[in-house]
């Protein structure tokens, strides 16, 4: 097999590191693949915080409820950014160019550019024998980490990626079945079949696996989350920062 397909196929989410910081080169190898992906009409539309910071990662831990976030060999925060784009922009081309920096498209689009960046990190990282945990929770106090990092109106941070070298090997954890996920021409309403049998095999997966085991099913753990309000302050602070207005 291709040795990029087998890093591919071979991805699991890393929680626990040895205590060895990223070379520079490391780093900038990392930083120079993110760069790489392909975006939306050569916008760019991301930038990438490192953070190394030891209070800020603390504070970044709490937020996240993680102590990963600050027990790694490096923290990347993934932001949307459509400030660059007003630098060189007049008061009143500032004006022109608000209908569009605010509305959703461009929202998709700097969130889509940042989250094909973020993977081009996680491959270049996990190509190198590193490992990678994405850390959404960041988004449990948004305001806190916008201010936690200092960023202007246009950028909002979307996501944290912890990054080292792996102190533990997780269980490759199941995915859904292709045939739920997969469809041709058109979707396919039913495929219920199909996350029922999967959710036989995330059971028996979540049973058997080396740590957290328990019973526990797809469908159930889906009817939960969807059922508890979640997050529901991040659309005020969207707007806020100026994304996503009309």
């Amino acid at each position: 097999m291709n040795q990029t397909i087998e890093t591919l196929l071979n991805h699991r989410s890393i929680r626990k590191f040895k205590d060895e910081k990223l070379t520079d080169e490391q780093l900038n190898t990392i930083i120079e693949a993110a760069q790489q992906a392909s975006t939306s009409s050569y916008m760019m539309a991301y930038s990438i915080i490192g953070v190394t910071d030891e209070e800020k990662k603390s504070q970044l831990a709490e937020i996240s409820g993680q102590d990963y976030v600050k027990n790694n060999g490096h923290l990347l925060v993934f932001c949307a950014d459509l400030y660059r784009h007003t630098l060189y922009a007049t008061p009143s081309e500032y004006e022109q160019m608000l209908s569009n920096l605010e509305n959703s498209e461009h929202f998709l689009v700097s969130a889509i550019d940042a989250a094909l960046a973020s993977q081009n990190a996680a491959i270049a990282a996990e190509a190198m024998g590193l490992g990678i945990c994405y850390i959404g929770s960041l988004r449990n106090q948004l305001d806190k980490v916008d201010e936690i990092l200092h960023l202007p109106k246009h950028v909002l941070p979307l996501f944290g990626m912890v990054i080292g070298v792996p102190d533990h090997e997780p269980d490759l954890k199941p995915r859904l079945p292709k045939q739920a996920v997969y469809f041709e021409n058109s979707y396919n309403r039913d495929h219920k079949e199909e996350l029922a049998a999967f959710d036989k095999e995330i059971a028996s997966y979540y049973e058997a696996r080396q740590t957290n085991n328990r019973s526990d099913s797809w469908t159930d753990q889906m009817r939960r989350r969807f059922s508890k309000p979640m997050r529901m302050d991040v659309t005020g602070i969207v707007k806020r920062k100026g994304f996503n207005k009309q």
